[in-house]
């Protein structure tokens, strides 16, 4: 596909497990995506960005996966012939003892949609396993083959999950599994029908990821037929319980914990105004993975170009330094109500700090620059053609933006963050290799800023006034907008003047483009809603609603005006 910075478009940002397909099974597939795909392809959109596609953990988070590689199971479209393994007989046994309608209502509930997929698959491996053709297990053993040098250590990983009532916290494991070689001793060591039982289980994780790959290649080439892109994404970090981490501990630095310094932005959370954003991810032995040539780096890139036609790595200012934690997340409460010298001592007098260094002196920033720009060149060689997007959000240092920009990586522009001598830079200002959007995943949209400020006053609504106000006034409105109708004026305002900047690439959050106030994360939080709320209409529902209709003429409108179609 032609992605070209030269040519604009305009995309949706969409998380999978939101979308509500004919056919899913209580969260978003791909055949969700085949007919969202259709959807923004109607309307005008030549892109559709995603959260990661990587395996969940127990918080179901798609930024703390327990593979870098792995493809999470759920987001697979299961139905008769889908595997070709499954038959119709066989799914409509297994739905029979599911009620369906009521799993398909409200959010997603992970536990009974990763049991129903679960058991649906595990069919369909028991099928091919007995029954299969040589062009069919040959196949499957030549995409074990190609990617043995992150599988099979996956596949133990989740087997050692198994062994483990499904927990993937590995040091809290029997100390015969802690580590990838005990583990391999303890596997030597049993009987040989144990031995074959498990090699079993190995061969049924290979072959999830196997049919998973299958559907991720088609469902690119289907976006290519309707000459629609997809936007993956790479988080910076990886989950401290992850294959990748137990497989390859020396290359990660397990007593720190990393995140991103005090944020007042976030006025939901008070410890990331205090002390930061704690993600637990390890930090990077980068002297480790130079010394591998950074082949895990390779691998990661690797995987999600060949399903994504460019991708977003999240945190992109980690690669450049990152803020660490002395403490794991779960200490989080433990050091909110403290002071810094009673964080000391409880700390042994180690603090959250940039590492490998801040960027105090010029010294520092010049050699963090260094460092980043050696890193991020192994990811751009092994992308190739594929188009890299850096999000430079957070406390963004002077040297990151020019130095993104002259390896060809895109940055990010939130317009009501684009402030210059309490200024809001113009969108006709934006550098063209730029991604402009208002609001992403963790924000809140557009709508419930409005509701905030205007209609139900809350503890934050001077902080959403202020922030529509720059929406306003990079819309070119007067920023008093308390008298103005969201709908009739506000909204088709604010959606022109973000396809009219000049950035390449204008997204707009589904939420905002449906103008709906529900947020799928609020950062910070453990709120049960956070990765498991759905849209609350499927997509042939959006297309049969006659509000919906009108609301996308006029998007596919101000599309043509602004010469992104």
């Amino acid at each position: 596909m032609n992605l070209s910075p030269e040519k604009k478009i305009a995309g949706v940002l969409v998380p999978l497990f939101a979308l509500r397909g004919e056919d899913d099974l209580g969260i978003g597939d791909t055949g969700a995506l085949r007919e969202f795909i259709d959807w923004a392809a109607e309307i005008g959109f030549k892109l559709v960005q995603l959260l990661p596609i990587n395996e969940i953990g127990a918080d179901n988070s798609p930024y703390n996966a327990i593979s870098a590689l792995a493809i999470e199971p759920t987001t697979l479209q299961l139905g008769a012939n889908a595997p070709p393994e499954l038959t119709r007989a066989e799914f409509d046994a297994v739905l029979a003892e599911v009620d369906l309608e009521k799993l398909r209502r409200g959010g997603v509930n992970y536990r009974q949609v990763k049991k129903l997929k679960r058991r649906l698959l595990e069919q369909a491996f028991a099928n091919f396993s007995a029954r299969a053709g040589e062009d069919r297990k040959s196949g499957f053993r030549k995409f074990c083959q190609d990617e043995a040098a992150w599988l099979h250590d996956y596949a133990f990983f989740r087997v050692l999950m198994e062994q483990n009532d499904d927990n993937a916290a590995w040091n809290r494991w029997p100390a015969q599994h802690q580590s990838m070689e005990r583990a391999r001793t303890w596997l030597h060591d049993l009987p040989q029908d144990r031995r074959a039982a498990v090699k079993n289980r190995e061969n049924f994780f290979s072959y999830v990821q196997w049919i998973a790959h299958q559907q991720w290649r088609e469902i690119k080439s289907y976006a290519e037929e309707r000459g629609v892109a997809l936007m993956g994404d790479i988080p910076f970090g990886v989950s401290y319980y992850s294959a990748d981490v137990f497989a390859r501990r020396d290359e990660f630095v397990l007593d720190w914990a990393g995140g991103a310094p005090p944020e007042p932005y976030f006025k939901d959370d008070e410890f990331t105004q205090k002390w930061g954003q704690n993600w637990g991810i390890p930090l990077y032995r980068w002297d480790r993975m130079r010394a591998d040539n950074f082949e895990w780096w390779g691998k990661r890139v690797h995987a999600v170009r060949r399903i994504f036609h460019l991708f977003r790595i999240d945190h992109v200012l980690g690669f450049y330094r990152i803020y660490a934690f002395p403490w794991r997340p779960r200490k989080n409460k433990q050091f909110l109500p403290l002071d810094r010298n009673q964080m000391l001592e409880r700390t042994s007098g180690r603090a959250p700090h940039f590492v490998p260094r801040d960027d105090e002196t010029p010294e520092n920033c010049e050699a963090n620059k260094r460092d980043g720009e050696e890193y991020l060149r192994v990811v751009l060689e092994e992308a190739g053609a594929t188009r890299v997007i850096g999000e430079d959000l957070g406390t963004v240092p002077d040297y990151v933006r020019p130095n993104l920009r002259s390896l060809g990586v895109a940055g990010f522009k939130i317009p009501q963050w684009e402030v210059h001598d309490e200024q809001v830079t113009p969108g006709d200002e934006y550098e063209r290799l730029s991604v402009a959007t208002y609001t992403t995943h963790d924000h809140k949209p557009i709508r419930a800023l409005w509701e905030e400020a205007f209609e139900r006053p809350t503890a934050t609504s001077e902080q959403s006034r202020f922030e529509l106000a720059k929406i306003a006034v990079f819309a070119g409105f007067d920023p008093k907008i308390d008298k103005v109708d969201f709908e009739k004026d506000f909204y088709p305002a604010i959606i022109e003047a973000l396809f009219k900047s000049n950035a390449w690439i204008a997204v707009v959050m589904i939420t905002d483009l449906l103008a709906r106030k529900y947020r799928f994360n609020v950062p910070g939080t453990t709120a049960k809603s956070n990765w498991t709320r759905r849209m609350q209409r499927s997509v042939p529902q959006l297309r049969s609603s006659r509000k919906t209709q009108a609301r996308m003429r006029l998007i596919h409108e101000l599309l043509e005006k602004s010469r992104r179609t």
